[in-house]
C-alpha cells in the first residue's frame, strides 16, 4: 500500500474516531438511562459502524467502484442517522432542562 494524501487522512479519521470511541463508551457510565440513556446506546453503535467503516478505507482502493459507492453511500447514510440522534438527544436534554 502506498502511502498518499488519501491514505493519511483516512488513517488520520480512524485516529479520530478512536478517540470519540473512547469518549462515547466513558461517558456511558454517568449516563442515568431515560432518553438520553437510549439514545446513548444507538450513539455508541454509530460511532462503532463509522469506526469500522474509516478502518477498511486503505483497503477500498482494490474494489469495484459500485461496490466504493454502495459503501460510501452506507457511510453517509448512518451519518445521516447520526445526526439525526444528535439532534434529537439536545432537543430532548434542553426540554428537560427547560421543564
Amino acid at each position: 500500500m502506498q502511502m498518499d494524501l488519501i491514505m493519511i487522512i483516512g488513517l488520520a479519521a480512524v485516529f479520530v474516531m478512536l478517540i470519540n470511541l473512547y469518549q462515547v463508551v466513558s461517558l456511558k457510565s454517568k449516563m442515568s438511562g431515560g432518553l438520553v440513556g437510549k439514545s446513548w446506546n444507538l450513539m455508541i453503535l454509530l460511532v462503532v459502524l463509522f469506526a469500522a467503516g474509516y478502518s477498511i478505507l486503505p483497503f477500498l482502493a482494490t474494489l469495484p467502484v459500485e461496490t466504493l459507492r454502495t459503501i460510501v453511500s452506507l457511510i453517509l447514510f448512518f451519518g445521516a442517522i447520526y445526526v439525526l440522534i444528535t439532534i434529537r438527544l439536545i432537543y430532548g436534554i434542553i426540554k428537560e432542562l427547560s421543564s
